[in-house]
């Protein structure tokens, strides 16, 4: 559900008014639960509009330079991930769904 012209205006007032949310609420007689749940849904919705799509990453798996193997997972951007030998599949999987 989109938010209505009124609250978003309230939001982007109260965000530039440099008041805290309460003192906003009785400055504009607004009740504050409505506004906090108003304001939940504003930046849900900006969250949701401004997330791009999860994308597959390429990564490369190197043989190790030390004696102990690793698996070394690289991005694109120069992160990188070193997992000790006998890391968990599915602690790596979830670790792989909470970045997604």
């Amino acid at each position: 559900m989109a938010l209505s012209a009124h609250w978003e205006t309230h939001i982007n007032a109260w965000q530039s008014s440099g008041l805290s949310q309460a003192a906003y609420c009785r400055q504009h007689q607004l009740t504050y639960a409505t506004f906090s749940a108003r304001l939940s849904g504003f930046r849900a919705q900006a969250r949701s509009s401004s997330s791009a799509p999860p994308v597959l990453l390429p990564i490369q798996v190197q043989p190790p330079l030390l004696q102990e193997a690793c698996l070394v997972l690289r991005h694109a951007q120069g992160h990188r991930l070193e997992l000790p030998p006998g890391v968990s599949a599915s602690w790596l999987a979830e670790l792989w769904r909470c970045l997604g």
